[in-house]
């Protein structure tokens, strides 16, 4: 089943200083532009200065998008204090006629009217930027360019333009299966030898590219569009099948169903590893659960200016999925956005046993969200805005607390706890080697 195009990203009140502007964002949520027209532009007063309606219409978006309920005064400040450090004065120095959008745009116009026009852009977006990047969570929301956005849905699309698997493995694009494999445990033997950092990062490149490049699918996949496979699997023992779902792409869902479809055998166990799971899409939640939980169920929430909204499941169950009578799910500190709603959700209905560590605690849900006035024809930027926090298993929000395992690793009797649930050592055996 394939998936609409439309795609979601996962990864309050305001600063307690204003951080350096930078680029790093988590993952988060391709959303569109908000349904609502800017309140601040209306159709009788049309802006026709270029930076005051680029102003008004963020002003308006972070007011109606951004999760928190905001006031004009507090968003009337933060503007106040972001023009404050891209002007490099002292606050103290600037004023606020009006604590709201009209004030803003009179401060802003008094610092750039003898500035040239890149300057005055420049200025603006910079302006932009630090207000965005001082909305809790610190960092999450920015202003992006057209290049920035770009690299974002390659990202969460799994592809790496700047890298080419072929040359980590030292091979080139005719290569045959055996050839991949072959150089791959040439270079592994070699790399495992060797235990420095550098090594170990090497190491976790090749085996990166043999999962792309040794499966016939997953190497005309990369070969065709560079997207990297996001679900890497094995069989540990004849009973074990482990499938490691290593990120929330637009294609990971239909790779799951492959995956799971392709065991022509009947193993009753299943290790599923969301371990250093960064997220992603989070649209395809709703299809990626139904699978494990069934058709229509209430699957998880998200948090949005005072209001909950849940999310159904819009598939059923997964033949080749139900037959696990035991399923483990890894869990540990590197997971965010999506994987920890994914946790908390399987945690909720008891589909299997979490087992690992606390999840990082990133709950937010991200949307890139198109600009209509732009400052220039020749410019396009976006914002990426927090939208939403998620909710745990007990409603409590993900952001900064994470999701908590059912057996925690750090407890030296885990495995104890671990067979008293599912009676069956070789199972315990295949997760303390996954653990090391």
């Amino acid at each position: 089943m394939r998936i609409g195009k439309k795609i979601f990203f996962l990864g309050g009140i305001f600063f307690v200083g204003l951080i350096a502007i930078g680029y790093g964002a988590g993952y988060l949520t391709f959303k569109g532009i908000s349904e609502k027209a800017p309140a601040n532009i209306s159709a009788a007063q049309p802006e026709t200065d270029p930076y005051r309606a680029f102003l008004a219409e963020v002003f308006d978006k972070v007011k109606t998008n951004y999760w928190e309920k905001t006031t004009d005064e507090q968003l009337a400040n933060l503007y106040k204090l972001a023009t404050a450090k891209v002007a490099q004065k002292d606050a103290t120095e600037l004023t606020l006629t009006t604590t709201d959008l009209a004030g803003v745009q009179k401060l802003i116009a008094e610092q750039i009217k003898d500035l040239a026009d890149d300057k005055k852009k420049e200025f603006i977006t910079g302006v932009t930027d630090v207000v965005l990047a001082n909305l809790k969570p610190f960092g999450r929301s920015r202003l992006y360019s057209a290049k920035q956005e770009k690299e974002l849905r390659d990202t969460v699309s799994n592809v790496d333009t700047s890298t080419d698997l072929y040359a980590a493995l030292g091979i080139g694009k005719d290569a045959s299966e055996k050839d991949i494999t072959t150089a791959y445990q040439t270079q592994g033997e070699k790399l495992q030898a060797d235990k420095s950092p550098e090594a170990v990062q090497k190491l976790a490149l090749v085996q990166r590219a043999y999962e792309a490049l040794a499966k016939p699918e997953n190497k005309k996949q990369y070969d065709q569009t560079k997207v990297e496979p996001t679900v890497i699997y094995r069989f540990i023992t004849p009973d074990i099948f482990y499938m490691h779902l290593t990120k929330f792409s637009p294609q990971s869902f239909d790779e799951l169903q492959a995956v799971a479809n392709s065991v022509k055998t009947s193993p009753t166990t299943l290790i599923f590893d969301l371990r250093g799971n960064v997220g992603g899409a989070i649209d395809i939640l709703q299809y990626f659960l139904g699978p494990f939980i069934g058709p229509d169920q209430y699957a998880y929430e998200f948090f949005h200016q005072d209001e909950k909204t849940p999310f159904k499941t819009k598939v059923g169950w997964l033949e080749s999925l139900v037959r696990y009578k035991k399923v483990v799910i890894l869990t540990d500190g590197q997971m965010q956005s999506s994987a920890e709603v994914m946790a908390a959700t399987l945690k909720k209905y008891n589909v299997g046993v979490l087992v690992g560590t606390t999840t990082k605690g990133w709950g937010t849900v991200e949307q890139l969200i198109p600009m209509e006035k732009q400052l220039s024809p020749d410019e396009k930027y976006t914002l990426l805005l927090v939208h939403s926090l998620t909710l745990r298993e007990d409603g409590q929000p993900i952001e900064g607390k994470g999701v908590d395992p059912t057996i925690n690793i750090t407890d030296k009797n885990w495995p104890k706890e671990l067979l008293a649930h599912f009676n069956n050592p070789e199972l315990i055996t295949a997760v303390k080697n996954l653990i090391k």
